[in-house]
């Protein structure tokens, strides 16, 4: 089996916006504005070759002290980005957020790269930082789904208790779904890397089971970890309705 991965030439990479410009073709022609569109996919653009030529200086440097300060980064923003959906001030919860993304996050991630992978270096950036990546980014998506189910639900009169148990279940959706769909509907980002490097997939296999296992996890205890600390603050909400 070829353990080399393919490069892309630019002219071949270019082919592949003919789907956008399709999809922007109809965008267009049902006058739902494409711009908004064209914005997302500049922004993408710029950020993938920031982020190329960024990594590649991380890795180059071999420094704990550089991959801690991405990490951090990556909480701090993670954070932020959780609350978008609510209403109220993001400043009120953003501790009780970041508490919960690095609580519910850093524990897999040290489990997986410490205990799992055993990385020598510890803080081998070429798998702490993209596996970090993930981690933080599902435990995101799983804070700012149940803290906005948990508003609604509040609002709707809904007792405490109850309200947490169903924002805890809906912010696990998509990640139960993907357990549900892996192998059957998806190959997900890690097993299709490994299989396209040349890797067996008998071994991309235990590296999807590996980010699996992480990805629900985090998901869990950061959603549950930041429902916990919010107590106090919608408890006297729902009090209040």
């Amino acid at each position: 089996m070829n353990n080399t991965i393919q490069t892309i030439p630019l002219l071949n990479l270019s082919l592949a916006f003919i789907p956008v410009l399709l999809a922007l073709i109809i965008l267009y022609k049902w006058s739902l504005g494409p711009v908004y569109a064209l914005y997302g996919i500049a922004r993408m653009l710029l950020q993938l070759l920031l982020v190329g030529y960024i990594l590649t200086s991380i890795f180059e440097s071999d420094s704990s002290m550089i991959v801690i300060a991405v990490l951090a980064i990556m909480i701090f923003f993670s954070s932020w980005i959780a609350l978008n959906t609510l209403a109220i001030k993001r400043k009120l919860l953003y501790r009780y957020a970041l508490i919960s993304i690095i609580v519910g996050g850093g524990l897999p991630l040290i489990i997986i790269t410490q205990a799992v992978l055993e990385l020598d270096p510890w803080y081998s950036a070429q798998f702490m930082i993209p596996l970090a990546g993930m981690i933080f980014a599902n435990a995101m998506n799983s804070v700012s789904l149940s803290v906005e189910r948990l508003n609604a639900e509040i609002g709707n009169g809904v007792s405490y208790l109850k309200a947490r148990n169903t924002a805890l279940h809906a912010s696990l959706i998509p990640v139960i779904n993907s357990l549900f769909a892996v192998g059957l509907v998806s190959l997900p980002g890690m097993m299709t890397g490994q299989i396209l490097s040349g890797a067996s997939p008998l071994i991309a296999v235990r590296y999807q089971i590996m980010v699996m296992c992480m990805i629900f996890g985090s998901s869990v205890l950061s959603a549950a970890i930041f429902l916990l600390l919010i107590k106090p603050f919608f408890l006297s909400k729902a009090e209040q309705t």
